[in-house]
């Protein structure tokens, strides 16, 4: 979402630092052309402004352009500054004081991905360890309903429902008896939305929140609506009150604009981003590791996160050892191919990656993802079992039907097994006893 934006600061800066000693002069044409990269990502006028303000009275007020290293400490100070309008901390979801279960609801407009978000957080909070129960409130559209249950079935995840002929008011009472019966620790209400916002849905949506006072109320905001998203957020947290925003859609093409201004906007925190179709593509929000992403520097925090959840640790053992004793086959180079591609697309990884940011515009890392590990595949799923596990045994007649087999050459093929001979080399070396104990991920 922000490549645009994130080629331009960082266009800005290395112009800064090719000019060696950085006067005011400087200082003031570059924030000139962090002010239009910002106003052209869509980001709110005002917080350009105060954005733009706060940077340059830092710039000077720690006298940076007298130090040796100005440029460096002026992406410092942008980052700072990136992080706090972004909104500082992590706010993390809240639990109610009281009692189980803790009551959520989920308010915000047709098509901004409200349901789908549901489902979604329900697959997150499982994943710590929780019991959340979805409730079908929209009741004003009856493939909202519809779509709850299926996305429940799909993930494993029990919702509640009584179609489109109750009063929202008692499904969501009806629902926190059934959550207190059956043990539940989170209810998710997914509640109606509308094309605009009208005093209707308003009124509705005031009166779950007076009635059953909800821990949590998430505004479900569309990334890809830019300034729209903005103003129906701020229209809902002045009528409704909310506590917290969900920015979905984070993995598209649109300027940015939106996910910069709402904190400063609204007022309240972002909790979770969107960043994909899949169940498990909601994301906890960092403002720290967003901004490094922005400005280039990468967040290996969030990908040695995801690694974790993708990598079980008996299995990355049993890994390991194989590494250790050279075993490690053709179906095992497979498996973890397939958990690289479960950590999400590639173009996503190499954002965390620091410095990777830059080959963006050069490599296409999504097409070239999905047609290396495509052909990859073809030729591996070709082999027959003993191939795979005895790769040692593929000889030319051999390599000629597992290419035809794959739609692949022989060439290909030899090109497969000469790299991951080269790789199983060097997995036994730094597994063994004189490498470093095996790599980072299996740790």
């Amino acid at each position: 979402m922000f490549e645009a934006l994130s080629d331009k600061l960082q266009g800005v800066f290395r112009k800064l630092g090719n000019r060696g000693v950085i006067t005011e002069r400087d200082l003031d044409e570059a924030m000139r052309e962090v002010r239009i990269a910002l106003l052209e990502a869509d980001v709110n006028f005002k917080v350009v402004r105060q954005f733009i303000a706060q940077v340059r009275e830092r710039a000077l007020g720690a006298e940076v352009l007298r130090s040796l290293t100005p440029t460096q400490q002026i992406i410092g100070i942008v980052h700072q500054a990136l992080v706090e309008t972004l909104g500082g901390e992590r706010a993390d979801l809240g639990r109610s004081p009281s009692h189980p279960p803790t009551l959520v609801m989920l308010v915000g407009l047709q098509g901004s991905g409200k349901t789908t978000s549901a489902a979604k957080l329900g697959v997150y909070l499982r994943g710590k360890g929780e019991r959340p129960l979805l409730v079908a409130a929209d009741v004003y559209r009856p493939a909202a309903v519809e779509q709850l249950v299926t996305l429940g079935q799909q993930n494993g995840l029990e919702v509640y429902q009584e179609g489109t002929g109750a009063r929202p008011a008692d499904i969501v009472a009806h629902a926190l008896e059934r959550a207190r019966r059956g043990g539940f620790t989170y209810v998710l209400v997914d509640t109606a939305g509308r094309l605009h916002v009208d005093q209707e849905m308003m009124a509705e949506v005031a009166d779950l929140r007076q009635r059953f006072n909800p821990t949590e109320v998430l505004f479900v905001a569309d990334a890809m609506a830019g300034q729209d998203a903005v103003r129906a957020a701020e229209e809902f947290h002045q009528a409704v009150g909310t506590t917290g925003l969900i920015l979905t859609k984070m993995d598209g093409d649109a300027r940015g604009g939106a996910a910069l201004s709402i904190r400063q906007v609204v007022g309240v925190p972002v909790k979770f981003i969107g960043v994909g179709e899949r169940a498990n593509a909601l994301e906890p929000f960092y403002p720290d590791r967003l901004a490094s992403r922005i400005l280039g520097m990468g967040d290996v925090v969030s990908l040695v996160e995801k690694a974790q959840e993708t990598i079980d640790q008996r299995e990355a053992q049993k890994l390991a050892e194989k590494m250790k004793k050279g075993s490690f086959d053709l179906e095992d180079f497979l498996d973890q191919m397939q958990r690289v591609k479960r950590m999400g697309p590639l173009g996503q990884l190499m954002q965390m990656v620091p410095g990777m940011g830059a080959l963006r515009g050069k490599l296409d890392f999504d097409q070239l993802e999905s047609d290396h590990f495509k052909k990859i595949e073809a030729i591996i799923y070709s082999m027959t079992p003993r191939e795979r596990r005895h790769p040692e045994i593929i000889d030319g007649s051999r390599r000629r039907r597992i290419a035809r087999g794959s739609g692949t050459t022989p060439q290909d093929v030899n090109q497969l097994l000469n790299q991951f001979r080269e790789a199983r080399k060097m997995m036994k070396v730094l597994a063994g006893p004189r490498g470093r104990g095996g790599f980072p991920l299996f740790r």
